[in-house]
C-alpha cells in the first residue's frame, strides 16, 4: 500500500483509533428543494446547473453560526479545540486514485451558482491530479456525498482533526401524510431523504448535532430561506 491509498489508510486508523464517534440519522422531505433546484436550473442561463449539493451547502453554512461546536478543529495532543467563523468546506471526492478532500474556503459567502462553479474545478482538479495543496487542506467541517450510490443511511468518518462529517443519502419517492387543507391529511407522493453526520463525541454532544441536523433540515423544507438574505 502506498502513495494516496497509504495516506488514506494511515488517516482513516488514526481518526477510528482516536475519535470517540457518534451518529445520527434524519430523514428529510427534499421535495420542495427539488422543485425550486428544477425552476433555477430552468432559469440558469449561462450559469452552471445546480446539483443538489449547492442547495446543501447553503443550508449548512446558514445552520453552521448557532452550533460553532461543530465547525471546528479538535487538537487532541494539546487538548484546544479552535472554532472557526468562516465555513471552509472539505468535499470529500472519489478519485482514480482514492479518496481526496478539496476545500470550498469561505463557503459561507459564496452563492448558490458560485458554489456549483467551485465544486465541479475543485473536483475536476482533485481528479486529474492538479488541485494543489492548499486546496486539499484547512477545512473545518467535510460534507460527503455519493450521488445516487448514496445508500438510506452511512456512517461516514470523520475527517481528523474535524470534529463533524455530513452526508446526504439518495432521493427515494414515497408515499407520506401530509395535510389536506381541510384539518385532515391525505397521502402524496414525496422526495425523501435522511441526511447522515457523524460527530466528536469529545467535542460534540448529541443533543448539539440532532439540533444542527434538525435547523438543515428546516432549511430544506423550507427551501426559500436558503435565498433570503
Amino acid at each position: 500500500m502506498i502513495g494516496l491509498r497509504r495516506r488514506i489508510s494511515e488517516n482513516m486508523a488514526a481518526s477510528k483509533r482516536n475519535i470517540p464517534h457518534f451518529s445520527y440519522v434524519e430523514e428529510c422531505d427534499a421535495t420542495a428543494l427539488e422543485e425550486m433546484r428544477t425552476q433555477l436550473n430552468a432559469a440558469r442561463g449561462n450559469r452552471p446547473k445546480l446539483t443538489l449539493l449547492p442547495l446543501l451547502i447553503t443550508a449548512l453554512c446558514r445552520a453552521l453560526p448557532e452550533f460553532p461546536m461543530l465547525n471546528a478543529r479538535f487538537d487532541d495532543e494539546a487538548g484546544v479545540v479552535t472554532r472557526f467563523g468562516a465555513v471552509h468546506l472539505g468535499m470529500a471526492t472519489q478519485t482514480d486514485g482514492g479518496l481526496m478532500v478539496p476545500v470550498i474556503r469561505d463557503a459561507q459567502d459564496k452563492n448558490l451558482w458560485q458554489l456549483a462553479a467551485e465544486i465541479t474545478r475543485l473536483a475536476e482538479a482533485a481528479r486529474n491530479g492538479t488541485a494543489k495543496s492548499e486546496e486539499l487542506s484547512g477545512s473545518t467541517i467535510t460534507l460527503t456525498s455519493l450521488g445516487p450510490l448514496g445508500g438510506v443511511a452511512h456512517t461516514p468518518v470523520i475527517n481528523r482533526p474535524e470534529v463533524a462529517i455530513i452526508g446526504p443519502n439518495r432521493i427515494i419517492e414515497r408515499p407520506m401524510f401530509v395535510p389536506d387543507g381541510m384539518g385532515g391529511e391525505r397521502i402524496e407522493k414525496r422526495k425523501l431523504m435522511n441526511l447522515s453526520i457523524s460527530c466528536d463525541h469529545r467535542v460534540v454532544d448529541g443533543w448539539d448535532a440532532a439540533s444542527f441536523v434538525q435547523a438543515i433540515k428546516r432549511l430544506i423544507e423550507t427551501p426559500v430561506l436558503l435565498l433570503a438574505d
